[in-house]
């Protein structure tokens, strides 16, 4: 039995066979389009984490030297974060804000 076409929907890979009816084999629980940044490879995550790990240095570092406060924001205000938040941001990237690993690649 050879693949004659493969077809995407939301959620669903339907292959169609030489013989028989078409099969829908449901990847929605697992896996959506929407969750795969367009060129991002496997190779590119630990990458991501390590540059997470990069700027907690150097935050850590402008604070250390009183550059910047504990609070972040652009002038004209449209902006405003606070430490609590950037943290979160850098460990949803797999960064560490109290112990940042850099020799992640």
């Amino acid at each position: 039995m050879s693949v004659q076409s493969i077809a995407f929907s939301a959620g669903y890979i339907t292959v169609t066979h030489d013989s028989g009816p078409p099969v829908e084999y449901a990847i929605a629980d697992v896996l959506r389009a929407l969750d795969i940044p367009t060129g991002l490879t496997y190779s590119q995550v630990g990458a991501i984490t390590t540059l997470a790990n990069l700027v907690v240095v150097l935050i850590r570092t402008l604070i250390d030297r009183k550059v910047l406060d504990e609070s972040f924001g652009e002038s004209d205000g449209d902006l405003s974060l606070d430490l609590d938040h950037l943290i979160h941001a850098i460990e949803e990237m797999g960064g560490a804000y109290h112990e940042p690993d850099l020799t992640v690649t």
